[in-house]
């Protein structure tokens, strides 16, 4: 009988199938899965990858899927995760692993909650944001109790993608997922091409990407950043540039470090050495996001920028609080970027702040821009960065 091996998907790793699970109900219901990686066939930077990987998932909460015992779909707790790594000197690199999980459901008997808590961003314009959410595509169900929230479609790399706006206050949504659907429209921190679990990661300071299927942020080598919007079915970009202080554009990065790296979230801090001194840029990326958020960071006081590497015309409301342009670009849309911090706004189009230590910062864009859906306009995103939630997501039964 010859080997024909399948998949199992443990969160965000896929492992090879094989052919037994360990199974017992004495205290709840416990899966146990063994197995192992090897270089070749993988190369040996994806075998390390996904060794390290799976190390980073003890104690989460993750759907499991098999392709050739589907009935054990579910959602899963890892109780315990081990990895023997062994190598072989320019022959063989094997990673054998060994994960404990316990059962919390299936997609017919569990609902997920996400608990959004945190605040709005204190800002000088006295607004108060919009609270919104963005759960898995392909999630159902979503209730949050007597009042029902707002809906929008977005359109992205991974499909349509619903999101919930004016999510009533206090609220903690529940919805089902399939456990072959929560993946997809998730945020992904990718570095040299492969996607990180954990945080406890080294990432490549020249090749990384950061992306929720709506908006991919990426280094750039004739600028800081490229912020690319997806529209029109493909990625368009947008080349940003940040600046230290009046005059230093930082292009160039001393160290990458994942802070917070979930599917629905994840926050990377990018450090550069100022000598004497450090320079440190935050981004944060969303599920069902429109926008990148970013915070700037240094010891001592100078003016910080985030701007345009080309300049367009770009307009600000009274109040101050965004900058966007007034005419779309080849691609149809208008770049967007603001702050909750009174800044002024850059003629490039952009923002800066003189005589600071620290500047938060969004970046994005109003796709279809003479016309965009109902949320995605400039004042919209701007209240949904101000209103964004921090989320944590957790098993309930029905």
């Amino acid at each position: 009988m010859s080997a024909d091996w399948g998949t199992v998907t443990v969160g965000r790793i896929t492992l090879r199938e094989t052919f037994t699970v360990t199974e017992s109900g004495l205290d709840g219901r416990e899966l146990s899965l063994s197995g192992q990686e090897s270089s070749p066939d993988l190369t040996r930077a994806q075998l390390v990858v996904r060794h390290d990987n799976l190390l980073a998932l003890q104690d989460s909460v993750i759907p499991v899927t098999f392709t050739d015992k589907p009935e054990r779909n579910g959602y899963y707790t890892v109780k315990s995760v081990s990895a023997d790594y062994a190598e072989w000197s320019g022959e063989v690199v094997t990673s054998t692993w060994k994960l404990d999980l316990t059962r919390l459901g299936t997609q017919g008997s569990l609902d997920l909650q996400s608990r959004l808590t945190g605040a709005v961003r204190a800002n000088p314009y006295n607004l108060a944001g919009e609270r919104w959410h963005a759960p898995p595509i392909g999630h159902y169900g979503y209730f949050t109790g007597a009042t029902n929230p707002g809906v929008m479609t977005r359109t992205g790399a991974d499909g349509p993608h619903l999101v919930y706006r004016e999510v009533p206050a206090g609220s903690a949504p529940r919805w089902g997922c399939d456990p072959t659907d929560y993946l997809r429209g998730r945020v992904r921190f990718l570095s040299g091409g492969e996607e990180l679990v954990g945080c406890d990661q080294e990432c490549s300071t020249t090749s990384w990407s950061l992306s929720n299927g709506l908006v991919n942020v990426t280094p750039s080598v004739s600028a800081s950043l490229d912020v690319q919007t997806y529209s029109g079915g493909a990625w368009q970009p947008k080349l940003w540039r940040v600046f230290s202080d009046t005059s230093t554009e930082v292009t160039s990065w001393d160290a990458v470090t994942l802070l917070h790296n979930e599917p629905e979230m994840v926050t990377v801090r990018l450090t550069k050495g100022l000598n004497p001194g450090r320079f440190v840029m935050d981004l944060t990326m969303r599920r069902g996001a429109r926008l990148v958020e970013g915070y700037l960071k240094r010891g001592t006081a100078d003016t910080l920028t985030v701007r345009l590497a080309a300049m367009e015309n770009n307009t600000a409301p009274a109040s101050g609080e965004y900058v966007v342009a007034t005419g779309d670009d080849p691609a149809g849309n208008r770049f967007v970027a603001g702050s909750a911090s009174n800044f002024t706004p850059h003629a490039s189009g952009g923002l800066s702040l003189a005589a600071t230590t620290r500047l938060d910062f969004f970046l994005g864009a109003v796709v279809n821009g003479s016309s965009p859906a109902s949320g995605d306009g400039a004042a919209a995103l701007r209240d949904q960065y101000l209103a964004a939630m921090p989320e944590t997501i957790h098993g309930v039964r029905r």
